[in-house]
């Protein structure tokens, strides 16, 4: 986690300048500001370390999926192309707009694979939702390909990926548009917060409306603003974009340790016969915030696990199991469960949820485990960290 790691005297500096203007709302108020203005700060700090034309803020890595999707156009009856293995947001996302979810295939990169898309397209299909998991790009040569071959919409879901590059470009900047997340948990956070980028300026003015009531912000009388879309509030607050900013200035050099340590540890468990790694596109895109690597058979990684859990290994995820990032635990969505009827309910389901046949991404996630990559490591916490891991896994695979 290390946004987190790194709070100090800069986020304490851009909140209380929030607090002591009084000014919380992102919009208006100039009289109250004395120039501070953190959502568009944010948002420029974004625009230049991603090289996007645009770039809006907004209350979470969700509700910017929710945008990104809502301003390219995809909603009520559309198939969309998803990962079994994301954070099941990005599939909430797709069944609140009103769309039709279906499941591809993955692959050892931890992303949609351009034969996996290919092979769930069908004449309704109009948009894939690539997540780039874990903190690298996905295969864009190839998924670029298919999308223009077959006329579909991309849009990415970077939640995990911000800091990722493909080829010197940003993720989030391939497809029409973009989504980004700065919960807790990622390379920077805001606490609470997400952020929405594209190039495309009427994608843009889209987003900023749509994000907000349907206000096009256009002069400085809210109350008297034009509507030109019907819109909702994802707005985030000028509190949680001043933490954002302060960490979006660090994440340089936040990337460059995740990098760093990430090869260190690959290097200290690169000893072990049957252990290999994420087979990444782009290794020098990738942001560093996970070391993905594989053990020969789900069995394995699940005895990996418990032996990391009681020789008290910590920091390792085994998504297999987890109840928010595989399909395998999504009953709620499988079966439809919701609090009121969704268009799906009305539709119908393009695929039967609780019958999918996605061996390839089954066999991938339940033999994966990814470790999260702090960018406060000493040398000293690595060596006893990689020490621990390579007996722990050495035990089952002997």
């Amino acid at each position: 986690m290390p946004g987190m790691e790194l709070f100090g005297a800069e986020e304490r500096k851009e909140v209380m300048d929030v607090l002591e203007t009084g000014a919380l709302f992102r919009y208006n108020h100039d009289e109250m500001r004395q120039g501070h203005w953190k959502a568009k700060d944010l948002e420029a700090e974004v625009r230049k370390f991603t090289g996007a034309k645009f770039a809006h803020a907004v209350s979470s890595g969700s509700t910017a999926v929710a945008t990104a999707l809502a301003a390219a156009g995809i909603g009520h009856g559309d198939e969309v192309i998803v990962p079994p293995f994301t954070y099941i947001a990005s599939n909430e996302a797709v069944l609140y707009s009103g769309g039709l979810p279906v499941f591809a295939e993955i692959d050892e990169n931890l992303c949609l694979s351009a034969e996996g898309i290919k092979a769930a397209i069908t004449p309704k299909t109009k948009a894939v939702l690539l997540v780039h998991m874990c903190g690298a790009a996905a295969d864009m040569d190839a998924i670029l390909k298919v999308c223009e071959e077959h006329n579909l919409v991309l849009i990415e879901d970077a939640g995990q990926a911000l800091g990722a590059f493909y080829k010197g470009k940003s993720v989030g900047l391939f497809g029409k548009t973009g989504a980004f997340s700065f919960d807790f948990f990622k390379i920077t956070t805001c606490g609470e917060g997400g952020l929405f980028i594209t190039d495309d300026e009427q994608l843009y003015k889209n987003a900023d409306s749509f994000s907000d009531h349907g206000h096009d912000h256009v002069g400085n009388n809210r109350g008297m603003e034009n509507h030109p879309i019907l819109g909702f509030n994802y707005r985030i607050s000028e509190l949680h974009a001043a933490v954002g900013v302060a960490q979006m200035r660090k994440i340089s050099k936040i990337r460059e340790a995740n990098k760093a340590h990430q090869q260190y540890m690959k290097e200290k468990l690169s000893v072990i016969d049957g252990v290999t790694f994420r087979p990444v596109p782009d290794p020098e895109g990738d942001s560093g915030t996970f070391l993905n690597f594989f053990l020969p058979a789900t069995e394995l990684a699940g005895k990996v696990m418990k032996e990391f859990g009681e020789t008290g290994v910590g920091g390792c995820n085994y998504w297999y199991t987890n109840m928010y990032h595989f399909i395998n635990q999504w009953d709620h969505l499988k079966n439809l469960k919701s609090s009121a009827p969704l268009a799906i309910h009305h539709l119908g389901a393009p695929q039967d949820y609780n019958n999918l046949q996605l061996p390839k991404s089954q066999e991938i996630v339940g033999r994966l485990i990814s470790l999260g990559i702090r960018a406060t490591w000493t040398k000293e916490e690595m060596d006893v960290l990689a020490e621990k891991m390579v007996a722990a896994i050495k035990k089952v695979l002997n």
